[in-house]
C-alpha cells in the first residue's frame, strides 16, 4: 500500500513535467510547424478558399483555445485522425507500438547484459591486455555513426556481397522463425552502436565497486572470482546499472526505432514519426510526445521502488 501511494505521489508530482513539455511542444508547433494550408489548397487558392481550410483545420483559433484543446486530447488520449492517412491515431499507435517494442527490446536487452559482461570482464582485468582490449573496442564502436553501422551490417549479413542470410527490407511476424528472419540485423545493428556507450559506463562503476572493503575482505576469506563478481561486484552496482537501464526505455520505443525502422521499412512507431516529421502529419507528432514524456514519467514514478526492491535500506520517504 505504501508503493502504491509513493507511485501515486510521485505522478501528481511529474504533472508539471507533462505540463511544460506539452506546452513547448505545442508552441513550436503552432509557430514553427508546418502549415497545412497550401498542402491542401495547392496552386493559386482564393482567399476565401484559405479562410475556410484554416477555419477547419483550428488555425484560425486563439492560441490557448487551442492549447486546451490539445490537453483535451491528452486527458482523453483521442488526437483525432492522421492528417496523412485519415486512419484514427489511436489505431495506428496500437498497431505500430507492439511492432517497435518487438523490434527494440531484443538489441535492449542483449546490448545491456552483452555490456555488463564486458564491463565485469576489463573492471577484473583492469590495467591489462583484456581490460584495454575491451575498451578500444568500445571506443572504435563509439566513433562509428549509427547509420555506418546500419549500411555495414546489412552490406555483410544482407547482400550478395556479403553472406546474403537476411532480407534487406521488410517485416513478418507470421512464425517465430519469421521474426527470428527479420528482426536480426536490425538487433545487430542496435547492439553493435549500444555496446560501446554502455561497456564504458558499466565498466566505470565496476571498477569503482571492486575498490571497496567488502572486496578485499571477500577475497582474503578464499571467495571464488565469479562469487565476488556475481554476488558482490554486480549486486552493489545494481543502483546505477538500473538507473541506465531503466532511464533508456522511453527511447528504445520511438528514439532507437527511428532510424532503424525507417530505414528498414519496418511499420513501427519509428516509421509513422518519421513520415509524420516529413510530412507535417501533426496528430501523430502530438501523440508521439505525449506517449514519450509518459513513459519518462512512468520511469520516473517506478525507478524509487525498483531501488527499494534491490535495496531494501532505501527509504521511500
Amino acid at each position: 500500500m505504501e508503493t502504491i501511494k509513493y507511485c501515486l505521489r510521485k505522478l501528481v508530482y511529474s504533472l508539471p513535467l507533462l505540463f511544460g513539455v506539452t506546452l513547448i511542444s505545442f508552441v513550436l508547433m503552432v509557430y514553427f510547424g508546418p502549415d497545412k494550408t497550401y498542402d491542401l489548397l495547392g496552386r493559386n487558392p482564393t482567399v476565401a478558399q484559405i479562410a475556410e481550410v484554416r477555419h477547419q483545420l483550428g488555425y484560425d483559433l486563439p492560441f490557448w483555445t487551442r492549447y486546451l484543446t490539445y490537453l483535451k486530447q491528452i486527458v482523453t488520449f483521442n488526437f483525432g485522425y492522421s492528417d496523412s492517412s485519415g486512419e484514427l491515431v489511436t489505431t495506428i499507435l496500437e498497431r505500430t507500438i507492439p511492432i517497435s517494442l518487438m523490434l527494440g527490446l531484443p538489441g535492449f536487452i542483449l546490448g545491456h547484459v552483452i555490456s555488463i559482461i564486458l564491463g565485469l570482464i576489463a573492471a577484473h582485468n583492469r590495467g591489462n591486455w583484456l581490460d584495454k582490449l575491451v575498451m578500444s573496442s568500445s571506443v572504435v564502436g563509439m566513433s562509428i555513426s549509427y547509420i555506418i553501422a546500419i549500411i555495414g551490417i546489412q552490406l555483410l549479413f544482407c547482400s550478395s556481397y556479403g553472406l546474403n542470410w537476411f532480407p534487406v527490407y521488410g517485416w513478418s511476424t507470421q512464425t517465430f522463425g519469421d521474426y527470428l528472419y527479420y528482426v536480426t540485423v536490425p538487433t545487430l545493428c542496435t547492439i553493435f552502436v549500444s555496446v560501446g556507450y554502455t561497456t564504458r559506463f558499466y565498466r566505470a562503476i565496476l571498477v569503482e565497486e571492486m575498490t571497496r572493503d567488502h572486496i578485499r575482505t571477500a577475497r582474503a576469506f578464499g571467495h571464488s572470482t565469479l562469487q565476488i563478481l556475481i554476488k558482490h561486484v554486480l549486486k552493489n552496482a545494481l543502483i546505477p546499472i538500473i538507473t541506465r537501464v531503466i532511464f533508456s526505455i522511453p527511447f528504445v520505443l520511438v528514439g532507437g526505432s527511428l532510424l532503424l525502422e525507417s530505414y528498414f521499412g519496418i511499420p513501427g512507431v519509428g516509421l509513422i514519426t518519421y513520415n509524420a516529421i516529413t510530412t507535417g502529419d501533426l496528430p501523430i507528432l502530438k501523440a508521439v510526445i505525449v506517449l514519450v514524456t509518459l513513459l519518462y514519467i512512468v520511469v520516473v514514478s517506478v525507478v524509487d521502488v525498483i531501488y527499494k526492491l534491490v535495496d531494501p535500506r532505501i527509504d521511500l520517504n
